[in-house]
């Protein structure tokens, strides 16, 4: 079992900083300590890198740090972030070393995005539950077996090691430390002044999609698109939106496969489900989101939330109360 501290005992969060680091990778993790010290003071973030220099980030800025990870001091918690770059150009020796260093000592070792790949790379990762960046979680699998990785979770505790997935994801795994460290009230009052969800519905492969889905390129699909977007509600069907485009429903299906890839039927029902996710976001009820979305109720719209979340309409509201998953129903 992972020792305890004290409540009120200061919580030192080392963050190794190398040149290449995303930024948002390392800056919205420590946000999120830094906002938690406004109501329950505690944590102190330190920013080290390999060598105790300076180094650039990720946007071409260059930080300062405290001094080299070796000089450093013992932490409760280390933050190894990722970068843009691929994890065979980042993790040198240099960062390999700090890390290990870092980790000897440490309550917690966590890792943002492809960060992941120096825990591995030292064997940290060894037998637990781990993920990554969804780019990177094929080469985190195939490079290093022993560890069992989990390509849609936003983050994954495995005993006393954490890892989240890319970017933003680092700030849910510092909500869920914070929550683990001072209670989901605490966790509940940064996500709310960050104006971020304390726990988001669903993996990364709800956003590695969107991602990945190409804009429309022709003027003909684009208009459709638009319009959908701007009236969600009206009741579309294929040959409607055909007959607005002036083609044949065949056709406008094909166009749709070939620049959107989903068929036009798939498209509406996205874009319905991301304006009802986020009215639901910005509080309002689950039958006045359903009736904005054009769902014809709100029991056609929690359909639709168990089978692309797993969660209903309601308990994806409720995500705000803790950073612990939210029930299935």
């Amino acid at each position: 079992m992972m020792p305890s501290i004290p409540p009120t005992a200061r919580r030192r969060i080392g963050i190794l900083v190398f040149d290449g680091v995303k930024m948002l990778d390392f800056a919205g993790p420590a946000e999120v300590f830094v906002e938690a010290n406004q109501s329950t003071p505690g944590y102190e973030v330190v920013l080290v890198s390999a060598s105790g220099k300076g180094v650039q980030t990720s946007i071409g800025a260059t930080i300062a740090v405290a001094g080299p990870a070796a000089a450093a001091g013992k932490f409760d918690t280390i933050v190894i972030p990722g970068s843009e770059l691929h994890p065979s150009k980042f993790v040198t020796p240099e960062v390999l070393e700090a890390t290990r260093h870092l980790a000897r000592s440490a309550r917690r070792v966590t890792s943002i995005c492809s960060g992941a790949f120096a825990l591995a790379a030292l064997g940290i990762l060894d037998g637990c539950r781990a993920t990554t960046h969804w780019k990177f979680t094929r080469d985190l699998a195939a490079w290093y077996p022993k560890i069992t990785v989990e390509p849609d979770s936003i983050f994954v505790r495995s005993g006393s090691t954490y890892t989240s997935a890319g970017v933003a994801a680092g700030v849910d795994l510092a909500l869920a430390l914070v929550e683990e460290d001072h209670g989901a009230a605490a966790a509940r009052r940064v996500a709310q002044s960050l104006l971020v969800h304390l726990q988001r519905a669903g993996g990364q492969s709800q956003f590695s999609a969107s991602l990945q889905a190409p804009l429309p390129r022709t003027p003909m699909v684009r208009a459709i698109t638009d319009m959908v977007a701007a009236e969600p509600g009206r009741p579309y069907t294929v040959t409607q939106l055909a007959a607005h485009a002036g083609v044949s429903a065949r056709h406008l299906t094909r166009l749709f496969r070939n620049e959107v890839d989903a068929s036009p039927a798939e498209y509406v029902g996205t874009i319905r489900f991301g304006i009802a996710r986020d009215l639901l976001d910005s509080g309002r009820s689950v039958t006045e989101a359903a009736t904005a979305a054009g769902y014809g109720s709100s029991e056609a719209m929690r359909r639709v939330f168990v089978v692309r979340l797993g969660i209903s309409p309601r308990k994806y509201q409720q995500r705000f109360q803790s950073t612990a998953p939210a029930p299935s129903s």
